[in-house]
């Protein structure tokens, strides 16, 4: 599994990390290109929820202030995933 900047992997513990919505997308091209659910393969789709489940910790912005808990998301079929209306359910 690819963890490195911008991967799959990546993104998925950073936005959990940063208290923002599933959304699954990753970044090639150095950062400059980004790539979104429809055109990712269900590997990469998969990694991004590994790294989203992966993810523990959340932002501390300063004075008690904390990014919000987040579920863990299933790692089902893609299939299923798409089936079931994308990233917002």
């Amino acid at each position: 599994m690819n963890k490195s900047h911008g991967s799959p992997y990546d993104r998925g513990s950073a936005d959990r990390y940063y208290g923002r919505q599933f959304a699954p997308h990753y970044y090639r091209d150095g950062g400059h290109v980004r790539v979104e659910i429809d055109l990712m393969t269900a590997e990469e789709i998969f990694d991004y929820k590994v790294g989203w489940n992966g993810c523990l910790c959340r932002k501390d912005w300063g004075g008690g202030i904390y990014a919000p808990e987040q579920s863990d998301v299933p790692l089902m079929d893609i299939r299923d995933f798409r089936d079931k209306g994308g990233a917002d359910t």
